[in-house]
């Protein structure tokens, strides 16, 4: 099997190979003989990548299955009592093995590009092109630097070192495929409008088809950091979701600048502007999602979430330079072809927000990078790695994200090249008194701002939010009102179908709720509370308005890891509520622990438990966090995930309304 798969890594490079240099080939000489055919044939070697390196993986994973501890990567990764479940995750859980895996999904991506070739023969060849160019960069990782099928060396072992303990939690079966899902992804929106800057394509035509393949490639971004959040939250047992960590902020990154686009790619479609910013917006996009690999896979970082130190940095590097410098060439030698069409008329108008929004985007995305790579600077210029943790980014990011959701609240209220004054204070006078209403309501609940900076942002970040809430609401009402007064329909119903007609808009605005929602979580991070004790059966601990007796503590073993739990019996208001079983494992295989966290959580706060270990004299270690509004985070990502569903749904055909006239045009208003 590991030969039958090292094969197939080889004919991956041929494969990508021959499609990149006769597609090139092709493009540059179309009068050639026989180039149309020659055409086809890339096309067709550019499908056979994913073949071959599907038959790689499942080589790989039998392997797994097998307990083949001859090759290298399974010994390394996996052991003969590791979970079936977990067995898969082997192959993204290793430097080698995730490069596999992310060369299949991009080749993944390339059989969906070259199928759908007829949407535009010329432009998809340009794509496919580009996307092979990519192709034959990993292929030649996974063959040259970090081939999955290397051999041991000497006395084959009779059993593996295991599965990182980190990794055997249910979310890492899917979080590593989503994130990857999301960075490979970017490839295509890239390859199209690269193709397109080369090929100085005319309308706008690529900007559509791009914009669809950036927010589904974007969505499972935004699910794969999620997911990361809640192992994080449920594993590492620190007490939070998000650190800062510079593996967090790599994926954080390609996030932030492909917001912009999906944004700033608006006022391109309608308006004509904005295209050399689109251009370098996904350009961006694409090299911070092959730097985010970088990072996690140079060594030049540490993180939790990192692989081992490796030699393939500078492949990488390499290649960013390369990628980099082709944009750089593209774009000078057609920046003529990306002139603006029309110039931004008013700074009170739609244009105008997008624009801010943007600014305020790439200031956020400048931070986050500029605070990940700052230690690896300063070794560099002094000689001494620096360490910038969260409290800078925290001093330097809530300002802007705040900046951002005022942003966000004026956005609906403007229209495109100009709005009156009047028009604005018509339509935020409510919305603005509703958040002043909040911040004036909690703290009368007790907020304190003037005492503690972490408090006032708490307060500021509700209040926009109320604001955000009340400026889309108040979009989906005026446009609802106007259906539901012609068709007799109810609100609800009419809100349905405001949204069925202009699914991108009224999808984004759900988006937006989402994330607005997610902030609200945030905003409680000022109130954690925490508190450690040392606890012997029936001793009890305090913390909040719980009231926290342990029980006992019980041990369990199986053939992957031995378990110790400890059964925490949760008083409130002297009446008991909950048990919770925070619990430590402790795997054979790697010899190494990990902690399994328990959560109590409500729409209030989280109550969560986490086993540190034991004293000396062996009694539990028990570590307390209350944690307000964490919930709500997670709400909000299931709000983001279903409004950018909703906003990739194709528009439906217009109502048959009684008046047409004067009816389509209110509602054509409402809807745009």
């Amino acid at each position: 099997m590991p030969a039958f798969g090292s094969y197939s890594l080889l004919l991956s490079l041929a494969l990508s190979v021959y499609c990149f240099g006769v597609g090139a080939l092709v493009l540059l000489r179309p009068r050639m003989a026989h180039a149309e055919r020659l055409g086809e044939t890339a096309r067709r070697a550019g499908m056979g990548i994913f073949l071959a390196l599907t038959c790689a993986m499942l080589a790989l994973i039998a392997a797994c299955f097998q307990n083949d501890f001859s090759v290298a990567y399974i010994f390394h990764h996996s052991n003969k009592d590791l979970s079936p479940a977990y067995k898969f995750s082997v192959l993204w859980s290793g430097q080698e093995g995730s490069l596999l895996f992310w060369a299949w999904l991009l080749s993944a991506y390339g059989l969906v590009l070259r199928w759908r070739h007829k949407v535009d023969t010329r432009l998809v060849a340009y794509a496919g092109m580009i996307v092979a160019a990519v192709q034959v960069f990993f292929a030649l990782l996974i063959n040259l630097a970090a081939n999955p099928f290397a051999m041991m060396v000497g006395n084959i072992p009779p059993d593996g070192n295991g599965l990182n303990p980190l990794l055997q939690y249910p979310e890492m079966v899917i979080h590593p495929p989503m994130l990857y899902l999301g960075y490979v992804g970017f490839t295509i929106p890239f390859a199209f409008a690269l193709g397109a800057l080369i090929m100085k394509y005319p309308g706008e035509k690529w900007i559509h088809i791009t914009r669809r393949w950036t927010m589904v490639t974007w969505l499972f971004l935004s699910c794969g950091i999620s997911l990361g959040a809640h192992w994080a939250y449920s594993v590492l047992g620190w007490g939070g979701y998000w650190g800062w960590d510079p593996v967090e902020n790599a994926s954080f990154l390609p996030w932030l600048t492909g917001t912009a686009f999906l944004h700033s790619v608006m006022m391109q479609e309608k308006r004509g502007m904005m295209k050399m910013w689109n251009m370098w917006l996904i350009f961006s996009t694409f090299l911070l999602a092959i730097f985010g690999t970088f990072l996690t896979r140079s060594g030049v970082v540490s993180s939790v979430h990192a692989f081992a130190q490796s030699s393939i940095g500078p492949w990488f590097s390499t290649f960013l330079a390369l990628s980099f410098a082709v944009c750089m060439v593209a774009f000078v030698a057609n920046r003529k072809h990306l002139k603006s069409e029309n110039k931004l008329e008013s700074l009170v108008s739609r244009e105008s927000s997008f624009l801010f929004n943007n600014l305020v985007l790439l200031a956020a995305c400048f931070t986050v990078l500029w605070g990940t790579l700052f230690p690896v600077l300063s070794e560099w210029v002094q000689g001494t790695k620096v360490t910038v943790g969260p409290p800078f980014f925290n001093r330097v990011m809530v300002p802007i994200t705040l900046f951002l959701l005022l942003l966000t609240a004026m956005g609906p209220l403007l229209a495109w090249r100009s709005t009156s004054w009047e028009s604005i204070k018509r339509n935020f006078t409510i919305p603005a008194a509703l958040a002043v209403a909040t911040a004036i309501l909690l703290v009368a609940l007790g907020w304190k701002p003037w005492e503690k900076m972490s408090q006032f942002y708490s307060l500021m970040a509700i209040s926009l939010a109320v604001l955000v809430m009340a400026t889309v609401s108040s979009e989906f009402l005026r446009g609802a009102r106007v259906i539901a007064e012609k068709t007799g329909h109810n609100l609800f119903a009419s809100m349905v179908q405001l949204t069925r007609r202009n699914t991108r808009r009224y999808g984004g605005y759900i988006v937006h709720i989402g994330i607005v929602i997610a902030i609200v979580g945030f905003a409680g991070s000022a109130f954690n509370t925490d508190s450690e004790k040392e606890l012997g059966p029936g001793d009890s601990m305090t913390i909040g308005g719980y009231t926290l007796v342990l029980d006992s503590n019980t041990q369990d073993d199986n053939p992957n890891y031995a378990s110790e739990s400890a059964i925490v019996n949760v008083f409130q208001d002297g009446k008991k509520i909950d048990t919770m079983y925070p619990e430590r494992r402790f795997f054979k295989a790697s010899q190494q622990t990990a902690t399994i966290v328990a959560n109590r959580s409500t729409l209030k706060e989280d109550l969560y438990l986490v086993y540190t270990g034991n004293s000396e004299n062996g009694r539990p270690i028990l570590k307390a966090h209350i944690n307000p509004l964490v919930m709500w985070f997670w709400i909000g990502v299931w709000v983001l995930i279903a409004g950018t569903g909703i906003a990739l749904v194709p528009n439906a055909a217009a109502l048959s309304l009684r008046q047409p006239s004067r009816v389509q045009a209110a509602a054509v208003e409402a809807g745009d």
